[in-house]
């Protein structure tokens, strides 16, 4: 019987049929399944992709970069480090630095919250932050430049008109996880950066190369972080893993990846559900959760195959409207198809 999933590949191969480019071939290839490393060669023919990396059961199996990029290489993850900061949330609660995802915002940030506000900002919680449903009006999109051009970007995005209620439909704002970097900040006793180095300092591999920040010092919850992939892939594992990094040391606990990994909306980006941070869906017969950053910047966890994925692409170049996004989510299905073929067939 023909395998539905594998089909995909002629997706990706179609496009690169006539294609014969450059690209960075990692020796830990040696292994790879024959299917897989026909797709990743056919992914070459996505002009804004710059890395693959795939890691099975804990191990990198493929790492292929392209145009002359590699893993190694420091790459902008843009709204990919969403899934970090949420992370770092997890971790304080699990430190007793915060009481809980029902927390509330207002009281978290007393000194920033605008005079005479509307009473729905003592309804906003931590919950509605990392799951985008606080009800104030975006920062991100057509209204990033002026939210970033303020003196103050936590009163800013505080300041923001209502457009729903708290807990309602999904406003992706990155304005929502710079407020939660503040807080971490605040309950932290150090920068978000620092905290992360410190909380993610188990993590064998994890990195952070660059992260810009707001007048004040905050650190830009969610957007402008710099690390190399193969940190992002570290950080991908020790998710996998139940929160558990290499070693066998626990980072932040599995109850708060299930509640990450848990849809509280639904994403206007595509209809995928969404989390703490997290896009949920099934591609190719599974269950996927995945973060996704401006220009194709791509964190993949397959938990049933214990695949952890992770794609980078321009920065520069969008990914959303113009298709890109979805084509990178064929790749990862042409990936799972890799593996799964051959057990589909039997």
């Amino acid at each position: 019987m023909t395998n539905p999933t594998f089909i995909r590949l002629t997706g990706v191969l179609a496009i690169a049929a006539a294609l014969s480019l450059p690209q960075t071939v990692s020796a830990q290839e040696m292994a790879v399944p024959a299917r897989l490393t026909t797709v990743l060669d056919a992914a070459q023919a996505l002009e804004p992709l710059r890395t693959v990396t795939v890691s099975l059961d804990g191990e990198i199996i493929a790492d292929r970069g392209y145009n002359g990029y590699t893993s190694s290489d420091p790459a902008n993850i843009k709204s990919a480090s969403k899934v970090i900061v949420t992370t770092l949330v997890g971790i304080a609660v699990d430190k007793g630095l915060l009481e809980g995802p029902d927390q509330s915002v207002a009281d978290l940030l007393a000194d920033d919250v605008p005079a005479d506000p509307d009473p729905r900002i003592n309804e906003i919680t931590l919950s509605h932050l990392m799951s985008m449903q606080a009800g104030l009006e975006a920062t991100s999109g057509a209204n990033y430049g002026r939210w970033i051009a303020s003196s103050n970007w936590v009163r800013s995005a505080l300041a923001q008109p209502f457009v729903a209620e708290p807990g309602g439909p999904m406003i992706y704002s990155t304005g929502s996880t710079h407020l939660l970097s503040a807080i971490l900040t605040n309950v932290g006793g150090a920068s978000t950066r620092q905290l992360a180095r410190d909380w993610l300092g188990p993590v064998e591999g994890f990195t952070i190369s660059g992260w810009h920040q707001d007048p004040q010092g905050i650190y830009l919850g969610g957007n402008e972080l710099a690390m190399p992939p193969l940190s992002l892939l570290a950080f991908g594992e020790m998710i996998r893993n139940g929160g558990v990094a290499q070693d066998g040391e626990r980072v932040v606990s599995e109850g708060w990846i299930d509640q990450s990994w848990q849809q509280r909306t639904t994403s206007r980006f595509g209809g995928h559900g969404y989390g703490y941070g997290w896009f949920l869906t099934e591609l190719a017969g599974y269950d996927v959760d995945y973060a996704w950053g401006y220009g194709g910047q791509m964190l993949y966890i397959v938990p049933d195959l214990g695949l952890t994925v992770v794609m980078t692409s321009d920065p520069n170049s969008p990914s959303g409207g113009n298709g890109y996004r979805d084509r990178l989510h064929d790749l990862l299905a042409d990936i799972i198809a890799a593996f799964t073929a051959d057990d589909e067939h039997e």
